[in-house]
């Protein structure tokens, strides 16, 4: 960066030019490699962060009802699995799970941790409550003591209630077209609506812009840019599938109507 600045500073003003330019194109090309690392060791260790934090509140929610059972053991196992979390990091996932349903585990304490590596990074506080929502709703329910505790969880990053509704409403409909594919027994269409967070009055340009906002927010490379770990992008492929089925919904329906 030293000699492009004395480039364009001799063009410009000569020998001192070049002298000045010089200087000034070193210290922006330190500048410049400064903030490079400092984003890529902010983006490493909220990715960490964020591993850590995820698994001891996917124990946290398992003690919620007050015991971990063997089935909320296996399905954390499972969902280790369906992450290919292996070796080391199963073993520290697994971990983290202990800590978290230990009965001396302090939520407050584990979420000013979380906050404070991640006050810049509103996305991840978001993210991480997306990721918890999921988790909770693998068995397909939703406890009223897990609730619970995604609500204090939402407190304490100071994501207000009524966004934390909204958002359990999408999650919810979304989840209702795991596999890619509608469940049966649900009203597939008015799920479909929920789910990408739009009324059925809405036209088709808001319907494929609200479509097209998600599918974004939830592609892999956007989450991992958002620091969430390689592992847990098999999640975010998944919220893509549902997006993708719901919008197939509404889109097939507008077509019939229209024929």
């Amino acid at each position: 960066m030293g000699f492009i600045g004395a480039i364009i500073g001799y063009f410009a003003f000569g020998w001192l030019g070049a002298l000045a330019g010089f200087f000034i194109g070193q210290s922006f090309g330190r500048g410049l490699q400064h903030s490079i690392l400092q984003g890529y060791q902010q983006h490493a260790g909220g990715s960490e962060i964020f591993f850590e934090t995820v698994f001891v509140l996917l124990g946290h929610l398992a003690k919620a009802d007050g015991r971990v059972s063997e089935a909320e053991i296996t399905q954390a196992e499972s969902l280790m699995s369906r992450m290919s979390i292996e070796g080391d990091r199963r073993r520290q996932a697994i971990a983290d799970f202990q800590q978290g349903s230990s009965s001396d585990f302090n939520l407050q304490q584990c979420l000013q941790n979380f906050a404070a590596a991640a006050r810049f990074r509103p996305d991840l506080k978001r993210n991480l409550l997306v990721f918890l929502v999921e988790m909770a709703m693998a068995d397909d329910e939703l406890h009223d003591a897990e609730e619970l505790v995604l609500r204090a969880v939402a407190t304490h990053l100071h994501i207000d209630m009524r966004s934390f509704e909204q958002m359990m409403a999408m999650l919810k409909a979304q989840h209702s077209f795991a596999g890619g594919q509608q469940h049966a027994g649900i009203n597939a269409l008015a799920e479909a609506y929920k789910a990408l967070g739009v009324s059925e009055q809405a036209s088709d340009k808001e319907v494929k812009r609200a479509y097209r906002k998600l599918m974004s927010q939830y592609h892999p490379d956007k989450m991992m840019a958002k620091g969430v770990p390689e592992e847990m992008l098999a999640m975010s492929t998944e919220k893509t599938q549902e997006i993708q089925a719901a919008y197939d919904c509404i889109e097939k329906d507008r077509k019939r109507k229209a024929a």
